[in-house]
């Protein structure tokens, strides 16, 4: 009859696992616009190509900077530490679920007790041993489906932390591409820096010959001396910023400082897109910081559904079954079966509104996480189309200064001619010069600038994440 009664409560549960508290999850209405700002005046076309598709060795071409990043995916030390944490969400996730079945426990006792004294009644044994051995079972039925709430916001859990990974891996391929470009910026500038030396030490041996011979004066001389210090003392300020580049590189890769080898030379890296960005309503699936906010959500919206079932009656039950025997001043008991069952209900009656403010409480966190949701997806508009307009702009840019460096060279040697000549002075090719020398540094920065925007708008579109998953696998798998 006992064993009866058990099974109508067990059926009795499993009628009610449909029943579950709290709201389901609905994703909030979000109203992009039709196409992003900066972009190009003709929309783009439903489901068409994306330059945030692309993988990001198409992006970046250079065979050297694909190895620093393959390598950085495989070794860097936040990457690595977002894998353990997905790890971490994982046992979480089987804790939660296994709250849905019973425990079940083995258990087993030998207690023996020995009496001896002449007070002892004649009644009472000398002494007794009662070995047993069994199953416990408890069990505490989801009739209002807090486990299964709690399941579903741990495996959310579990899923933002793959997509905080995924956000680790687009900021990493894009902080090794910006610093790599950065190096190479700084290789081009010390280049330029050691040829205008050389070009102002030729300069300098001029006046000083011309000194020599009393056509010039002492003032050429000190203004050929300021232009070639005025190069001259930018080199070891580069050198310094090149060293801590490559160690700051060395850094994400995982590895202890160091020099970086170098690939194809700056002009050579990225070129501005081609593609189009898309429409802004693919970033709700390409962006995994929109994605990690939106299993954010989803997770404390369960949490609401776990904390409204604790204002309702649990069912538990719990029992034991087993064999034991006895054994008491030497006569012999048993071996006899053991079997209890105890089913249990608990209602909440009074707990000074500690379990609604609870309720309150994730309600509350479910309305901030949606915020943060709508907040994300605001932030990445925001972010592409910043960065197509800065591509474009700084293309722009670029261009202008390409013009100017021409026109500073060509007015370079004819002050140069013009001073040789003795129809001008020196001060002219002083002013000449700098202008030029500082137009290059300026051309090369504008070159740096236009290729780091486009690898901001990459990652603004949500590139970046999707390659290369054996050196993910190799990430998750590091010691």
């Amino acid at each position: 009859m006992a064993k009866r009664r058990i099974l109508c409560l067990c059926a009795v549960g499993f009628a009610a696992a449909g029943c579950t508290v709290g709201p389901d999850y609905i994703r909030p209405e979000v109203s992009p616009p039709p196409v992003y700002r900066g972009a190009a005046a003709a929309p783009p076309v439903a489901g068409g190509a994306s330059f945030g598709e692309l993988d990001w060795s198409s992006v970046f071409p250079d065979p050297d900077l694909q190895a620093l990043i393959r390598t950085a995916l495989a070794q860097n030390f936040d990457l690595r530490i977002a894998a353990q944490r997905i790890l971490q969400a994982q046992s979480q996730l089987t804790v939660a679920r296994s709250q849905q079945f019973p425990t079940v426990d083995g258990s087993a006792s030998a207690p023996y007790a020995g009496f001896t004294g002449s007070d002892r009644p004649a009644t009472f044994p000398d002494n007794s041993f009662q070995p047993q051995a069994g199953f416990g079972v408890a069990w505490e039925l989801d009739f209002w489906g807090k486990y299964r709430r709690n399941s579903e916001a741990a495996r959310a859990d579990l899923l933002a932390t793959e997509d905080a990974r995924y956000v680790v891996m687009a900021t990493l391929v894009a902080q090794v591409g910006q610093a790599y470009l950065t190096l190479r910026a700084l290789d081009l500038t010390l280049e330029i820096s050691r040829r205008t030396v050389d070009s102002r030490v030729k300069s300098l041996d001029l006046v000083q010959a011309r000194l020599d011979g009393g056509v010039a004066g002492v003032l050429d001389l000190r203004q050929a001396e300021t232009l070639l210090y005025g190069a001259t003392r930018t080199i070891p300020e580069l050198q310094r910023q090149i060293e801590q580049t490559e160690n700051f590189i060395n850094v994400l890769l995982g590895q202890n400082p160091g020099p970086v080898k170098r690939g194809r030379p700056l002009g050579e890296q990225i070129a501005a897109p081609t593609l189009p960005a898309g429409l802004p309503t693919d970033l709700l699936a390409r962006r995994p910081d929109i994605r990690q906010a939106e299993q954010q959500l989803i997770a404390a919206n369960a949490q609401i559904g776990v904390a409204k079932a604790q204002l309702y009656p649990t069912v538990s039950i719990s029992g034991f079954a087993g064999a034991g025997g006895a054994t008491i001043s030497g006569s012999n008991f048993g071996p006899f079966g053991i079997f209890s069952a105890l089913p249990a209900i608990t209602l909440p009656i009074f707990n000074m509104g500690r379990l609604q403010a609870n309720v309150d409480f994730n309600e509350a966190r479910a309305q901030e996480a949606g915020l943060r949701y709508r907040q994300a997806l605001s932030q990445a508009l925001r972010e592409v189309s910043d960065a197509l307009i800065d591509v474009g702009k700084r293309q722009e840019y670029r261009q202008q200064q390409e013009l100017l460096v021409k026109s500073l060279a060509d007015a370079s040697e004819v002050a140069n001619l013009r001073y040789a000549g003795g129809v001008s002075s020196y001060l002219e090719v002083l002013d000449t010069e700098r202008q030029y020398f500082d137009a290059e540094v300026q051309l090369v920065q504008a070159k740096r600038d236009e290729s780091l925007s486009v690898i901001q708008l990459y990652k603004a579109l949500g590139g970046g994440w999707r390659a290369d998953p054996a050196a993910v696998a190799a990430a998750v798998a590091a010691p």
